[in-house]
């Protein structure tokens, strides 16, 4: 989740709905510069007791963050609270129950993310090994209970927190105790975006679905491949799901922003202070009219911050961010990218994903948002399974990133990092399908096995 940082857009004042509009549409980008903008969080564990690492102690999260400016990241503070670090366009920062996220720089190809995503890893390795802790590469935590999740030092989580249950039986869930990964990827145009955006939107449950790795809760199987993924279907209707007016005939910039308008805002932010708005209307504040703002007209970095809020499962700003993927290993973090990227920047890969969906149901999306997090690649589908579509979107993408023809330092192009997903798309098992049979198996219902699986 973004970290606040004071900028220029804090004193540019929003003067009316096109000026929300302009902001996204200033995204568009020729070809030649578009970027790659990798994501993952982690959960942070003692290796002796398994449990959460909390902010403030010896070897917390506190100590972690300072440790990492060792390689040269910078602080940044909360009320006195180290919070975040930035160092060349990238970002290390805190999730509510103290996941740690990289958000990576804008790179140019998945060679210069996946060494980015490396050089984080050893870093954190070095650091975990001085402070008696370790990290784990899932989508939900396999062992803690919620509340013995610590909460962060964040004053926007604590308003999340508050509003959360009001909402939902899962937000708390999906706050302190999930991991993802996650792709941000540029459009060229309003068109390009729509395109990209409603190719995103129907192949995110087979993303899903090839990344589910969250089969436990509490210790136990939780009868989910995906309980991450599961937690977003109940945890706050106003500002999660599919969005299937992203297929309507008049989707656009415009329409994007009249559905942002009308999810509830969480607070606003003011010298320093988040201030609790949660449930009142952005148009409210738009017309001056919000309570305790009254005669205020909200600022751009106030957008930013409200579009910062909203989580369906493939998210609007100055880019596209792909959403759909459980926390995992090294290699599935490059591979997330890879995917997408041969997908949407291939223009060739981009027009066959587009036949591959243009008939698909809204109540046939829905049905795969809803049965993937449960039956992952097994997941029925028309005449087939999700399967029989990972492997057309697997296919599609491998030739997408054969077009692009980026290459690595020893020749290599960006087709090998497919290499995982087309493991599981070809046996048909899921990374969360190997650990319950693992648990089922040799591990012999002994769930602290998975730190030693799935710790990086």
């Amino acid at each position: 989740m973004s970290t606040r940082v004071k900028s220029a857009a804090d004193e540019t004042f929003l003067q009316g709905k096109e000026d929300l509009v302009s902001y996204l549409a200033q995204g568009a980008k020729p070809a030649d510069r578009w970027r790659v903008g990798t994501e993952h969080e982690k959960f942070v564990y003692c290796r002796e007791t398994l449990k959460p690492v909390p902010y403030d102690g010896v070897g917390g999260i506190n100590d972690i963050l300072n440790g990492l400016t060792q390689f040269g990241w910078k602080t940044v503070e909360e009320d006195g609270y180290v919070i975040a670090l930035t160092e060349n366009g990238a970002s290390v920062s805190l999730e509510p129950g103290g996941q740690l996220e990289l958000s990576g720089a804008p790179l140019e190809d998945i060679h210069q993310t996946c060494r980015e995503v490396g050089s984080h890893l050893e870093q954190v390795k070095q650091i975990s090994d001085e402070n008696g802790v370790a990290f784990l590469g899932m989508g939900f935590t396999p062992l803690t209970r919620r509340e013995d999740m610590p909460l962060m030092p964040k004053a926007r989580y604590g308003i999340m927190k508050r509003y959360m249950p009001t909402k939902g039986n899962l937000g708390l869930d999906m706050m302190f105790r999930t991991c993802t990964i996650q792709v941000n990827l540029d459009f060229a145009s309003e068109a390009d975006m729509v395109k990209k955006f409603r190719v995103g939107l129907a192949l995110q449950p087979v993303a899903t679905a090839l990344f589910a790795n969250s089969p436990f809760v509490e210790g136990k199987p939780s009868g989910f491949l995906s309980y991450r993924s599961h937690t977003w279907t109940d945890a706050d209707p106003d500002r999660t799901g599919m969005l299937s007016f992203v297929f309507d005939d008049d989707m656009s910039f415009e329409r994007y922003v009249d559905y942002a308008l009308d999810v509830p805002m969480y607070f606003v932010y003011r010298d320093g202070k988040y201030i609790d708005r949660a449930g009142h209307s952005f148009r409210d504040f738009m017309a001056g009219k919000l309570e305790g703002f009254e005669g205020q007209l909200p600022t751009l970095a106030d957008w930013t911050d409200h579009l910062s809020t909203i989580f369906p499962e493939v998210r609007l700003k100055q880019f596209l961010e792909m959403r759909g993927a459980d926390g995992g290993p090294w290699g599935r973090i490059c591979a997330l990218s890879a995917l997408w990227v041969g997908l949407l920047y291939d223009s060739t890969a981009l027009d066959a994903a587009w036949d591959m969906v243009k008939d698909w149901s809204v109540d046939e999306q829905l049905q795969l948002r809803r049965d993937v997090p449960k039956y992952g690649l097994k997941t029925p589908f028309r005449n087939g399974t999700v399967q029989d579509l990972a492997l057309q979107m697997l296919e599609l993408s491998d030739q997408g990133l054969k077009a692009r023809r980026r290459h690595g330092a020893s020749g290599e192009t960006e087709q090998g990092f497919l290499a995982t997903l087309w493991d599981s798309a070809r046996t048909g098992e899921t990374p969360a399908d190997r650990l319950l049979k693992a648990y089922e198996g040799p591990w012999n219902g002994d769930i602290s096995k998975v730190f030693e699986e799935a710790s990086y």
